[in-house]
């Protein structure tokens, strides 16, 4: 048996390898219907536009995106300067295809990465998996017509051939759900851009803080006021405390928080963090906790519901799924809760969740003006008034919230601004 001592400059079998990170595959993509663009990024479309500005035939590249659409690419695999991926075509062996482009020199990455080390927004868009404009102006992160290198097996000589095109149009899709493939594709790597990226940003903010701590320096602190001991120990009342600090007029930002391995996900973190300061300010302005007398569930729907899209991107899905995941509910509890509380807050989100029997009053009069109004239709049940497809309910704030349903289906989904009219709240609903 041969042992190999440290430093014989043999490496240990049981030494860890760092994963490569210039080398990425993503498994094959899901078909999609013809209808649908491949890119819904700008940077995305920047990409297509790439590919069919330089392609000298459209038939080729209308049956690439054909092939794209119906699945016919396998595993992609992206590494600086070069796409590659096996396409099916009208035979049964794939071709082998690959996409090259110019990765960037020294003096590009250097002029990039200080341009986004230079703005905190640019860094926290890169996390959020965004690409601002004006960081890939800083060099030529995008690819302009030409340069994009197609290459196929195939015995198709047109430029691109339809495999190729296929695979571009696959490409762009990926680029839409991780801009970080761009970069890598110039040349660098996500961890090695962000590592990179948090040594610049910690070299600016000490630079910023030695510079501030100087002597003399204009923007630098005065000097403490000294207290003699005797006057500290003397025998004194004592000044009132000096009046508050003004509130500011909005939440504080939170820190841009890198990403690492094994580290908590940065976007939760920044969430949280955001979530903190504007409780704070709240608190600050009204002297009680907004968020204090929620439930669980309440706080994950408020949560959510603090942020646009309704689950539609790639951040707010994974917010919804965690979120629902969390208070044991579906991503469409969850979604239809977000619809209740954006109509009327945490009032509207007990209509949606709430049956009860209201007192004779306003709900016995529902129904007469809702009939003088040409509305003669709605049934009673409770606090619910309901027709097939559409329904208003009384909360217990006197408020009429419109729901609307498909016919035929128990499925009421929250729609309309409450009124304390119910055929106002029908208006709404119906968009008069």
């Amino acid at each position: 048996m041969t042992v190999h001592r440290p430093g014989s400059g043999r490496p240990r079998r049981d030494a860890p390898r760092r994963p490569d990170d210039r080398r990425r595959t993503f498994p094959a993509l899901a078909p999609r219907s013809g209808d649908e663009s491949f890119a819904a990024s700008w940077w995305g479309n920047a990409w297509v536009d790439a590919l069919e500005d330089t392609a000298l035939d459209p038939a080729r590249l209308a049956r690439g995106r054909a092939y794209a659409g119906r699945g016919q690419v396998d595993a992609i695999t992206v590494t600086p300067g070069r796409v590659t991926a096996y396409v099916h075509g009208s035979r049964a062996r794939p071709y082998r295809t690959d996409i090259r482009l110019r990765t960037l020199g020294d003096d590009d990455w250097e002029r990039l990465l200080d341009t986004a080390a230079a703005r905190p927004d640019h860094i926290a868009a890169l996390l959020d998996k965004d690409v601002p404009h004006a960081l890939a102006s800083a060099a030529d992160l995008l690819p302009a017509p030409g340069d994009l290198i197609p290459d196929c097996s195939c015995p198709d000589d047109g430029y691109p051939c339809k495999h190729a095109a296929a695979l571009c149009y696959q490409t762009a899709r990926i680029l839409d759900e991780d801009p970080f493939v761009l970069f890598l594709m110039r040349g660098r790597g996500e961890q090695e851009i962000l590592a990179e990226l948090t040594r610049r940003n910690a070299t600016r903010s000490a630079a910023e803080r030695a510079a501030a701590e100087e002597p003399g320096t204009p923007g630098s602190p005065p000097a403490l006021p000294t207290v003699p001991a005797r006057d500290v120990l003397a025998a004194r009342t004592r000044p009132p405390l000096p009046p508050p600090l003004p509130l500011p007029p909005h939440p504080g930002r939170p820190p841009v928080y890198p990403q690492s391995p094994g580290a908590p996900d940065p976007l939760a973190l920044d969430l949280l963090a955001t979530e903190a300061a504007a409780r704070a300010r709240t608190t600050l302005q009204t002297g009680r906790d907004p968020v204090a007398g929620l439930t669980p569930w309440q706080d994950a729907v408020r949560l959510a519901a603090a942020h646009p899209g309704s689950g539609l991107t790639a951040s707010t899905r994974a917010l919804y799924t965690a979120l629902a995941r969390a208070t044991d509910r579906t991503p469409t509890d969850l979604a239809r809760a977000v619809a209740a509380w954006r109509q009327g807050g945490l009032a509207g989100l007990a209509v949606l969740e709430e049956e009860w029997d209201p007192p004779a009053g306003p709900f016995d009069r529902a129904r007469p003006a809702l009939a003088a109004a040409d509305f003669p239709d709605f049934r009673p049940s409770h606090n619910r008034l309901s027709t097939p497809s559409l329904q208003l309910r009384l909360g217990r704030d006197g408020l009429w919230y419109g729901y609307e349903s498909d016919p035929g289906r128990d499925d009421w989904w929250p729609r309309g601004t409450p009124d304390a009219d119910p055929v106002g709240a029908l208006a709404a609903l119906l968009g008069r």
